[in-house]
């Protein structure tokens, strides 16, 4: 017998939320870093220290994603096999 896979989708309101709140944090931060009283230099290694900081942060998150899938998935294959041991020691009558 086979589960239904559980397809998590996230609301329509949670997406707009969380977009909203990347772009802001986003802008809030770029704008900070262009208005500080330092030189273009400093400025321009916040910048990059800015951009490198997400970058590490989405592949932080797609790491973390594919690992747990792989987990779910290694489950499923783990539990089709008890399965199919199990109706091969006891078939159904």
């Amino acid at each position: 017998m086979q589960q239904p896979i559980n397809n998590q989708k996230d609301t329509t309101a949670w997406i707009i939320q969380v977009w909203l709140s990347f772009i802001l944090s986003l802008s809030a931060t770029t704008i900070g870093i262009i208005y500080l009283p330092v030189n273009n230099w400093v400025k321009g290694y916040m910048g990059m220290g800015l951009l490198f900081s997400i970058g590490s942060t989405f592949t932080l998150a797609k790491t973390t994603r594919d690992n747990h899938e792989a987990t779910k998935l290694t489950a499923r294959i783990d539990e089709a096999r008890v399965e199919k041991i199990l109706t091969e020691h006891h078939p159904l009558k």
